[in-house]
């Protein structure tokens, strides 16, 4: 059906006219989609991107990662299931919808909650998951029958039970913390999802008059605003320098409240002045001082960051104009000593980029210590397996340093919170609907008179997190139906393609939450990315203009050229250095493999001709070669060097396959092949295609229909991966040498300006063995040499090269220029005594000699014994022309 003729291949490889065609083909024959079956399964789930998130590059090279993957699972027989799906992204849909409504002229605070969601789910419908639409574009071979979003009701049902479950077990609860408020939106966040950035800042001296004396303390702030909310001064108990103060009290400036001066092993001698500034409603270590020493909380900001009520002065500005604003009152009021420059780290919201403040707040946290065992531990004895493993280490000091989870955020977007409050009072009970909290709340309360309207449910929904954590076992619905087929047989997932920096946001949490609800880890390998950076070492920002647009570089150098492109540079947890001449490369591959078929099907067969010598031993030397590469293609991909394996195949098909054995086997200018060269020819074909194809799905697709006719609803997506053969380990080191006789003839002849066409004669310095140079009838071919003799002399007028410790002649007769060829032996001698000198301090280091592998040591002698031959070959030779 999808035969194509052989007159019918374009020139050149258009990937316009192709990436859609075959990506259509794909999904109308269903391949990518996956059922339980009796099949090993291999199961993916996706990092589900943001519903409002659309294609970049960190996206490119994490779904490219994934779906190579999953294609070489597909092809090795195994049933891959690639989860596709959506992140409801509570802060940033809310931030987009709120945006959307204020262009139309609707503030969301004229808004119900209802009519809220309403235009929530509408923009979602329209404008979320554009991101999978893209993914596509790449080529990516998800399951898309099986996407799955965040807040489908399935979904939900889900998170509500495991919020249900958790507060059952005690491991969630809801109290007054120190949260990390995010004035921007609204809300507080998590500690995992504060960014810290050093700061050039300011260290403000000011000084506080001790109440009713002529005395003065100075304390030191970063944060002079939040003087107007101080309710202490406190020093440690063993600075000599304010002992004479203990006990007393002090003003604070601009608004005269007067102030306890406390002692607090906390404050820090060498710190600034050595007294402390105690302000416990916005710094966590303040709260715990205020704490410990029972000292008023007054909080003088107002969600939005501004200044209220409590502050006393300038009501209602901003907290850094406030700053502004205060140092100013500070200096003319004369309580301002001095300012100093001053480096510090200040946290800002992963998601907005405000700078967060700390606050107190009544919030609902998940007990992380309690579910972190478990997940620590099989992390650390590898049942899950990091790559790289360096990140281990990172994973352990969090685990082991572990804090309680906020888990409510003040948003409408996301998984409400299942709690309702009784009687508009303080006392709660959690349920799935508002007709069993009804039930809980009169058993509660013993007030059987409790009726619907007396209960008021939580206004807060659960981090985004929250859900995400159930990723795995929520897609298969787990958590609902924990005995259903899929997730029985898909559960847990193999491997999970994902960054480092939400290592502990998402990962961790899935890996708590897979012991949690299912007894077993949640997959068995992570991957970790590195960070997307342009070629100076700058992360890749749509603010600083170095972040290409993906799509962009689809339609220019085509999908699989920017899939070869992105792996060129990612070494698994390393930093990409991205440069857009490498998705050229990419595209210069494509070409390359499509020029080479056009070459192979050009060829027109005989019958009647009999294979050549130099065919039947390419043949046997690609086939082995083609065997090896495989064998050491399964280990990288066991070991997830993705971009090594790339490699691999890369140089096999172009410098293996194409330079070398095409030119062994190609015949004569409008001379026909012999059917058996042909038919392996088109066999290698098939198998470097296949190799490929993971990689460069489309381009693959598109030579694999044309090798040859293919039935209904067939596609290279669903053939069979190729299984090594027997490898001929000396055949392969036999063409390694043939490799540079040829390389070493051709250079003479460039050296020499000796055509091609004109035939040259090699001699072999035999020393007595019969048969130097295997493969003969290759060198022949592709050297273009009248024949191979074997000498026990050295000829006269010729130039000499050697090939490990066998030296040989071409004869140049007039075409010899003695002076070139002394300089060109005397620079080869100085290479190889500069080699055995750098050969001999190793063997000469008792530490190498010793501790090294016996292997390592041997090959170390080999090399010496190799160049000492050699440097006695030149010098014979040298001497010989002089």
């Amino acid at each position: 059906m999808l035969f194509y003729s052989l007159m019918d291949i374009p020139s050149k490889y258009n990937p316009l006219e192709t990436e859609e065609k075959w990506y259509q083909y794909w999904q109308e024959n269903g391949f990518f989609h996956s059922v339980p079956d009796d099949r090993e399964p291999y199961t993916i789930v996706i990092p589900p991107p943001n519903v409002t998130g659309v294609l970049h590059m960190g996206h490119m090279l994490n779904n490219t990662i994934q779906d190579i993957l999953v294609r070489r699972a597909r092809m090795q027989g195994k049933n891959a299931c690639w989860v596709p799906g959506t992140d409801h992204a509570s802060i940033a849909t809310e931030a987009r919808v709120v945006a959307k409504l204020k262009n139309d002229g609707i503030d969301k605070s004229a808004l119900s909650r209802k009519e809220f969601l309403e235009h929530a789910w509408e923009w979602k419908e329209k404008h979320g998951g554009i991101i999978l639409e893209q993914l596509k574009k790449l080529g990516a071979s998800c399951d898309w029958e099986r996407t799955a979003f965040t807040m489908d009701q399935g979904y939900s049902e889900s998170v509500i039970s495991v919020f249900i479950d958790l507060h059952k077990k005690g491991l969630i609860y809801r109290g007054v913390r120190m949260v990390n408020w995010d004035p921007q939106a609204k809300t507080a966040v998590s500690d995992e999802e504060v960014v810290y950035k050093e700061l050039n800042s300011k260290l403000y001296h000011v000084r506080y008059q001790v109440e009713g004396e002529d005395q003065w303390i100075t304390i030191a702030t970063t944060r002079p605003e939040t003087i107007l909310g101080d309710t202490a001064v406190s020093v440690n108990p063993r600075d000599n320098r304010f002992r004479h103060l203990h006990g007393k009290k002090v003003v604070i400036p601009m608004i005269n409240r007067v102030v306890p001066i406390i002692t607090d092993d906390y404050v820090d001698m060498e710190f600034g002045t050595g007294a402390l500034k105690i302000t416990p409603a916005h710094d966590i270590n303040d709260y715990e001082i205020g704490v410990r020493h029972n000292l008023e909380v007054i909080d003088i900001f107002s969600d939005d960051g501004t200044l209220n009520q409590k502050a006393g002065i300038f009501i209602g500005m901003d907290r850094f104009r406030a700053r502004e604003a205060v140092v100013k009152k500070l200096t003319e009021e004369g309580y301002l000593v001095k300012v100093e420059d001053y480096i510090n780290k200040v946290g800002f919201s992963e998601r907005t980029d405000a700078a967060i403040e700390p606050r107190l707040s009544m919030q609902w946290f998940c007990r992380m210590k309690e579910m972190s065992g478990r997940a620590l531990e099989n992390v650390m004895n590898n049942n899950i397996r990091f790559h790289p493993v360096k990140f281990k280490n990172t994973y352990r000091h969090w685990m082991e340093n572990i804090k309680d989870w906020c888990i409510s955020r003040q948003l409408w977007w996301g998984h409400r919170i299942p709690a309702w409050y009784i009687g508009g009072g303080n006392d709660f009970v959690v349920a799935r609907t508002k007709d069993e909290a009804l039930q809980l709340a009169r058993k509660k309360s013993g007030n059987a008179g409790l009726v619907s309207d007396d209960l008021v449910q939580d206004e807060d929904v659960l981090d985004t997190w929250f859900s995400s954590w159930l990723w795995p076992i929520a897609v298969f619905d787990g958590i609902r139906d924990p005995g259903n087929r899929d997730y029985q047989y898909y559960y847990p997932t193999n491997d999970l393609v994902t960054a480092p920096e939400i290592l502990f946001f998402w990962v961790a949490r899935m890996i708590m939450s897979g012991y949690e609800y299912h007894g077993d880890k949640p997959f068995k390998n992570v991957y970790l990315t590195g960070i997307v950076r342009d070629k100076l070492g700058r992360k890749m920002s749509k603010s600083l203009g170095n972040s290409p647009e993906p799509l962009d570089l689809i339609k220019k150098y085509g999908a699989d050229g920017v899939r070869v492109g992105m792996l060129l540079c990612s070494p698994a947890g390393g930093d990409l250095l991205f440069d857009e001449s490498l998705t050229e490369q990419g595209r210069n591959f494509s070409n390359k493999i499509w020029n080479a078929f056009r070459l192979v099907q050009s060829w027109k067969t005989d019958d009647g001709i009999t294979q050549p010598d130099h065919s039947v031993s390419a043949i046997k030397w690609f086939d082995s070669k083609l065997n090896e590469s495989m064998v050491r293609l399964a280990r990288l991909y066991e070991h997830y060097k993705l971009s090594e394996a790339l490699m691999l195949i890369y140089k096999l098909f172009w410098d293996d396959f194409s330079s070398w054995y095409l030119e062994i086997v190609k015949p004569g200018y409008e001379k026909p092949v012999d059917v058996c060269t042909y038919n392996s020819t088109i066999g290698f074909f098939d198998s470097l295609l296949r190799l490929l194809h993971p990689i460069m799905p489309f381009i693959t697709e598109e030579l694999w229909q044309r090798l040859e006719k293919r039935g209904e609803a067939k596609s290279i997506t669903v053939a069979a991966m190729p299984r090594p053969g027997k490898v001929n380990e000396k055949l392969l080191a036999d063409f390694s040498n043939v490799m540079e006789v040829v390389s070493s003839i051709r250079t003479i002849r460039a050296e020499k300006n000796i055509p091609q066409k004109e035939p040259l004669l090699l001699k072999v310095r035999t020393s007595g063995e019969p048969d130097l140079l295997p493969m003969g009838e290759i060198i022949i071919k592709l050297a273009n040499l009248s024949g191979i003799n074997q000498s026990d002399s050295k000829p006269e007028n010729a130039v000499s090269f050697m090939v490990k410790t066998t030296e040989l002649f071409v004869p140049l007769e007039d075409k010899m220029d003695v002076g070139s060829e002394i300089a060109r032996i005397k620079k080869e001698l100085e290479y190889a005594r500069g080699f055995l000198d750098s050969v001999m301090k190793k063997l000469d280091n008792e530490r190498f000699v010793n501790s090294a592998p016996e292997q390592v040591v041997q090959n170390e002698i080999t090399k010496k014994n190799d160049a000492e031959s050699k440097i006695l070959s030149l010098q014979e030779r040298l001497r010989s022309l002089i």
